[in-house]
């Protein structure tokens, strides 16, 4: 199978998109949700409030209404910090879609708040892989959410900048190249004292990815905070500072110059999940060069995966259910890694030959079925992140920033972040 993902341009993705797909069906529950992208929906419709890419085309959602006859209005926002933003500020009150995206970055902090979200049904239980579902159990034993995806890690990387640089370009030997954080950034100083280029697209993303190996990292189970005196928080960032920021190109994602350089070649290397294989092909679809390679520093590791909640005081909750059930089942879940690379959660889906002979044409035929299938196979830490891990961790990459930007130096940085969340 071939990538189909969805093509847009930086500044589509830097605002909100509205997409109806047209049929008759149920009454919308009054704001779409989504930021300034809302407005009333008007009357016959269910609205859908996502972010970045799911995976959910325009096709994808013309096929439900054509089962259902239910019309679908599908808001996207830019990030996953616009989305989170809007919608605690109206859970419990007005103006959520009737579906909402959720990022597990922030979805311990949404399980607080589980009693305002519609249960799923028991006959729709037991169909995700188990720690998707464990995630989305409250404390009655009701699961409140639908996964949608997991974000096992590659790496992508772009050939013609990895042959002018002397570095191998066919999979299995840039494979051989990451087999740990010590030896990517060697690899990555090699690089951009060769070109004079940074050799990584942002150093919070190299954050995450270290982050994301760590069983604990700001929060524990029990509730204690750790965040300041975990040795672990200190490493990653100490190395994040020392190794990451010399060789990025920018302190962090999802910028008007991050997206613009996906197709400028001003960077060669990026941590990959599989939903990101979409956002690169969308942001640079005449770009040739991108592959991506099985492979991750220091094993395997988990970035992203999202959810699909309900919210209980929903107009059209019983519809509601029904879209969150259908977007989230094997087939539709295998549609949308056709469409975005957003690497499914359903057990089933993952046993499918349509995920594990999949390729994608875009990155030089790649089998990112099989890829990502063995980067999935290669986790073996799955992070605690609790209410908290949100604030914490954005206010870390906040001092990635300050010293990437030359406003602070590593410890002042420090410091300054041991101040800012002793207040939380």
């Amino acid at each position: 199978m071939n990538s189909r993902a969805m093509r847009r341009s930086a500044a589509a993705v830097a605002a909100f998109s509205a997409t109806a797909i047209v049929l008759a069906g149920c009454t919308s529950g009054g704001d779409t949700g989504g930021g300034d992208a809302g407005g009333d929906a008007g009357s016959d419709t269910l609205t859908l409030a996502t972010f970045n890419d799911f995976g959910y085309t325009d096709e994808l959602l013309a096929e439900f209404t054509a089962e259902t006859g239910i019309e679908v209005v599908h808001n996207k926002a830019s990030t996953s910090d616009d989305a989170r933003a809007n919608f605690f500020q109206k859970l419990g009150n007005t103006g959520l879609a009737d579906v909402e995206g959720v990022e597990i970055d922030w979805f311990a902090e949404m399980m607080q708040y589980s009693d305002l979200l519609t249960p799923v049904p028991d006959d729709v239980k037991g169909r995700w892989i188990e720690f998707k579902e464990a995630a989305a159990t409250d404390a009655e034993g009701n699961l409140v959410a639908y996964g949608t995806d997991i974000g096992p890690q590659g790496i992508c990387y772009r050939e013609d900048l990895y042959e002018a640089a002397g570095l191998p370009t066919d999979r299995e030997s840039v494979e051989a190249l990451f087999p740990t954080w010590d030896a990517f950034f060697d690899v990555a100083d090699d690089y951009t004292e060769a070109t004079g280029q940074p050799f990584v697209d942002s150093a919070n993303a190299v954050l995450q990815g270290i982050m994301n190996q760590l069983e604990y990292t700001y929060e524990e189970p029990d509730g204690a905070i750790i965040a300041t005196e975990n040795p672990d928080v200190r490493e990653s960032y100490d190395t994040v500072v020392e190794r990451a920021v010399p060789i990025s190109a920018y302190a962090g994602q999802w910028s008007d110059d991050w997206f613009a350089s996906l197709a400028g070649g001003e960077f060669a290397t990026m941590l990959c999940p599989g939903w990101m294989l979409g956002i690169i092909e969308g942001n640079a679809p005449e770009t040739e060069g991108w592959n991506i390679a099985n492979a991750f520093p220091g094993g395997g590791g988990n970035w992203g995966g999202s959810y699909l909640v309900v919210p209980a005081n929903g107009a059209n909750v019983e519809a509601a259910q029904q879209l969150a059930d259908w977007l989230t089942a094997p087939e539709q879940q295998l549609k949308a890694f056709e469409n975005a690379g957003t690497f499914p959660s359903q057990s089933e889906a993952l046993e499918s030959p349509i995920l594990l002979d999949s390729t994608n044409e875009y990155f030089n035929d790649a089998p990112t079925g099989q890829i990502l299938t063995d980067r999935a196979d290669a986790i073996t830490v799955t992070p605690f992140k609790g209410p908290q891990y949100f604030q914490y961790h954005n206010a870390l990459q906040d001092a990635v920033t300050r010293v990437f930007d030359g406003l602070e130096d590593q410890e002042t940085s420090w410091e300054t972040w041991v101040t800012q969340v002793s207040g939380f």
